[in-house]
């Protein structure tokens, strides 16, 4: 039987290589898979990887995809300090996208500047009214926030297939699941002309950065760390347990909301079943892998937004099916976790250690005995 023992002191240095380790081990499993699935693992590897950036036409579609990733690990960054596990981003990204598109279509006759803030607000408070449903249940009576978070992605989504079947639908869109197109006022502008980056790339960027300022500057940061870190402490310090749970529930929640609202008004320009490939679930993954640090977590969402982009091309181009996105990122998950399991922990195999020779007790003078 094998069993793993904490090790006496840990290696930040390695800590911090643990995610450039499972990366290359990521690359080197991808390889020999795509060996075995009959391609040159060179030249997949650069169609996975390089290929989707090699213009900028490319560059702009990788902020396409890294802004609802960013925006929604950013949001998670803040609720895992303070081991609050919200598994829901998916749902409230959904949500959040759901009710800034009721908002955009109530408005669509409005030409006004400030019909997009109404949007993009409205879309925050889907995110954050549905992560406020996790607070309150686990507040109030002690849910496990995993498994109602989880839960919750999946009534959002049917949410939102009902709506888009139903009040949503547009009247005029030959019976097709999708809204009405927005208005040009709710529509978020691009930033390069000939591409489709838009400005939620911008408020991605603007969250990082007070997501930053928030954990590292301030006094309430400090005290979503310290609950984190030991619960027990920080209401001994007269932290407000739940006070801090509903905050750090609701900022995630109306980052991944705008998250959502940002792919309705954005690339989309109407709400569809699919506005989200898994940009919720992505974002777990890149909180983690960018060791719920800012700027880590920017990193870690280029890197996804790629994979997302060159399981597309591989799928165009070597005719490999489309869940090698989905493969890709569980074995980078599978690497991170195995990488900081023996950076936490030492294997022992507990048959080896009782097989090893053990000293003779000295013999016993009888005489002296008696």
């Amino acid at each position: 039987m094998i069993k793993l023992e904490p090790r006496g002191q840990h290696s930040k240095l390695m800590a911090w290589l643990s995610p450039v380790l499972a990366g290359v081990l990521t690359l080197v499993s991808g390889a020999i898979l795509f060996g075995l699935l009959g391609q040159d693992p060179l030249v997949a590897l650069h169609t996975l990887l390089v290929k989707p950036i090699s213009d900028t036409y490319g560059l702009a579609e990788l902020c396409v995809k890294a802004a609802p990733i960013l925006l929604c690990a950013i949001g998670l960054a803040v609720v895992y300090r303070a081991k609050v596990w919200n598994i829901g981003a998916e749902g409230q990204l959904l949500m959040g996208g759901l009710v800034g598109s009721a908002c955009a279509l109530a408005l669509i006759d409005i030409e006004a500047a400030w019909v997009l803030p109404a949007v993009l607000l409205a879309g925050m408070a889907g995110g954050l009214l549905w992560a406020a449903l996790a607070a309150w249940l686990k507040t109030a009576f002690n849910a496990n926030e995993i498994l109602t978070t989880i839960m919750l992605n999946y009534i959002a989504l049917n949410l939102l297939i009902w709506s888009v079947h139903g009040p949503l639908k547009d009247p005029d869109g030959y019976n097709f699941p999708e809204s009405a197109m927005f208005s040009d006022s709710a529509i978020l502008p691009t930033l390069i002309d000939g591409t489709r980056i838009h400005l939620g790339m911008v408020f991605a960027l603007f969250a990082v950065v007070v997501v930053w300022v928030l954990l590292s500057r301030s006094f309430l940061g400090f005290q979503i760390k310290v609950l984190g870190l030991d619960a027990s402490a920080a209401r001994l310090a007269g932290f407000r347990e739940k006070r801090l749970v509903w905050i750090s529930l609701l900022i995630s929640g109306a980052l991944a909301g705008l998250a959502g609202v940002g792919e309705v008004a954005g690339p989309i320009g109407q709400l569809v079943p699919s506005i989200s490939p898994g940009y919720g679930y992505a974002a777990i993954i890149v909180a983690f892998l960018g060791r719920l640090h800012p700027v880590g977590i920017l990193l870690a969402t280029l890197l996804m937004a790629l994979i997302y982009m060159g399981g597309e091309m591989a799928q165009i181009d070597l005719g490999l099916p489309v869940a090698l996105t989905g493969l890709f990122q569980g074995m980078l998950l599978f690497y991170l976790l195995a990488c900081d399991v023996l950076i936490n922990f030492r294997i022992r195999i507990p048959a080896l250690s009782a097989g090893k020779a053990v000293p003779a007790t000295a013999p016993v003078n009888q005489e002296t005995a008696l």
